[in-house]
C-alpha cells in the first residue's frame, strides 16, 4: 500500500512566511541606516559645538578683557538661541568653551566622535584632569555607553581604580596596563556579612553581565569549574574568561579571605596548564587574577606578581558611604603613587646616550 506524502505548507503560509521574511531584511536596512544617520548627527554636533566653542574663545582672549568676555557670552547665546533654538543657551555655550579649552587639539576626539554624544561630552567635563576625561569617553566609544552607564563609571571611579591597578604592573610584566581594577565593586551581588567562596561565584554568574560590565571592556566569560587534570590529581578553576583585545585567556581565582602567598602558586599551576592544553595559535599567554577580600599591598610588592602574568585585586561587596569611598580611593591613589616612586627609585641609572 502506498504511503500519503507528508502536506507541504500552504501556499497562503508560504507567501506569509516569505513576506515576513522580507520585512524582515527591510527592517534591518532601516535600522541600519537610522543607526549610521544617529552617528554622524552626533559627530557633526560634536565637532560643530568644539569649534563654536574654540571660536568664542579665541574671540575673547583676541580682546584680552574680561569685562568684553562676560558681556559677549549672553549676547551671542541670545541671538542664537533666537535663531536655532535653547542648545545655544548661556550654559551650554559655556560647555562649548569649557569643551574647547579641555581638548584643545580636536584630533584626540575625532576618533571617538561617531561613538559619542554631547551629553557624553557634557558628563566629562566636571573631571579635573585631561587623562581621566579621555579615559571615560574612550571606554564610551569602545563599549557604546550610554550616559547612565558614563554617570556609573564616573561615580564609582572607574578611572581612579583603574590607575591604582597600574600601579601594581611594571613596564617588563606581561599585563598590559589598563587591563584590571583594584578595587572591584562587587555590590550588585547582594552579599554581606557571611558567605562562602561558591556563593559569591554562585552570586557572579547570577549578575554575569553586570559583573563583566564591572570588570571592563572586552572580557567575554568561557567556563566555570575548569577542570584541570594535573599530574593525576583534579584542579578546578573558578572562573575562566577571554580578553578579546588582548587575546588571551584570564583566569580568576576567588578568595573570601586575606590574599596570601600560596595563592601565587595555585595561580601558577593553573596558568601553566592553561598555556599548554587550552592556549590556541594566535593567542597570547594566559593571565591569572586572584580576586580577594583583603591583601597586604607590601606583600603583593615583594612578590612581584606582574612578572608571571599574576594580579591581585580586593572585591568590596557592600559600598561604603560616599564621603567613606571617596577618602579610601584617595589613601589607595596616594599608596599606589607611592609604589611606583618606589619602583622608579630601584630602577638602575643609565648614563646619557646608554639605549642599552
Amino acid at each position: 500500500m502506498a504511503k500519503n506524502k507528508p502536506a507541504g505548507p500552504k501556499p497562503a503560509d508560504a507567501a506569509l512566511a516569505v513576506q515576513n521574511d522580507l520585512f524582515t531584511l527591510v527592517s534591518d536596512l532601516i535600522e541600519e541606516a537610522r543607526q549610521t544617520l544617529s552617528r554622524q548627527a552626533n559627530s557633526a554636533t560634536v565637532f560643530l559645538f568644539w569649534r563654536i566653542g574654540q571660536q568664542v574663545n579665541s574671540e575673547i582672549l583676541h580682546h584680552q578683557r574680561a569685562e568684553y568676555g562676560q558681556k559677549i557670552v549672553p549676547t551671542l547665546s541670545a541671538q542664537l538661541s533666537a535663531n536655532y533654538g535653547r542648545s545655544f543657551e548661556v550654559r551650554n555655550l559655556r560647555r562649548m568653551m569649557q569643551f574647547a579649552e579641555q581638548f584643545p587639539d580636536f584630533g584626540i576626539v575625532s576618533p571617538l566622535a561617531t561613538q559619542l554624544s554631547w551629553s557624553h561630552i557634557i558628563e566629562v567635563l566636571p573631571i579635573k584632569t585631561a587623562e581621566a576625561r579621555l579615559y571615560y569617553l574612550r571606554e564610551v566609544a569602545s563599549r557604546q555607553l550610554g550616559k547612565r552607564e558614563l554617570r556609573q563609571l564616573i561615580a564609582r571611579k572607574a578611572f581612579e581604580r583603574k590607575e591604582i591597578a597600574n600601579a601594581q604592573l611594571s613596564e617588563t610584566g606581561a599585563i598590559p596596563h589598563d587591563t584590571f581594577k583594584d578595587p572591584y565593586l562587587l555590590d550588585m551581588l547582594g552579599l554581606h556579612d557571611s558567605y562562602l567562596e561558591a556563593d559569591l561565584e554562585a552570586a557572579i554568574l547570577r549578575e554575569l553581565e553586570r559583573f563583566i560590565m564591572e570588570l571592563g571592556g572586552g572580557f567575554s566569560f568561557v567556563a566555570r569549574q575548569k577542570r584541570m587534570i594535573i599530574g593525576g590529581d583534579d584542579f578546578y578553576l573558578d572562573l575562566l574568561f577571554f580578553h578579546r583585545r588582548l587575546k588571551r585567556l584570564v583566569a580568576v581565582e576567588l578568595k573570601i579571605g586575606k590574599f596570601e602567598a600560596g595563592h601565587k602558586g595555585q595561580m601558577d599551576l593553573y596558568l601553566g596548564w592553561l598555556n599548554r592544553y587550552e592556549r590556541q595559535e594566535g593567542e597570547n599567554a594566559p593571565i591569572g587574577l586572584i580576586l580577594c577580600a583583603e591583601k597586604s599591598r607590601e606583600q603583593i610588592e615583594l612578590l612581584q606578581l606582574d612578572q608571571d602574568n599574576i594580579m591581585v585585586a580586593e572585591y568590596w561587596t557592600v559600598f561604603p558611604e560616599r564621603p567613606v569611598f571617596e577618602q579610601k580611593i584617595h589613601a589607595l591613589m596616594q599608596s599606589a603613587r607611592e609604589q611606583i616612586a618606589r619602583r622608579k627609585e630601584l630602577l638602575p641609572s643609565r648614563k646619557k646616550g646608554d639605549n642599552a
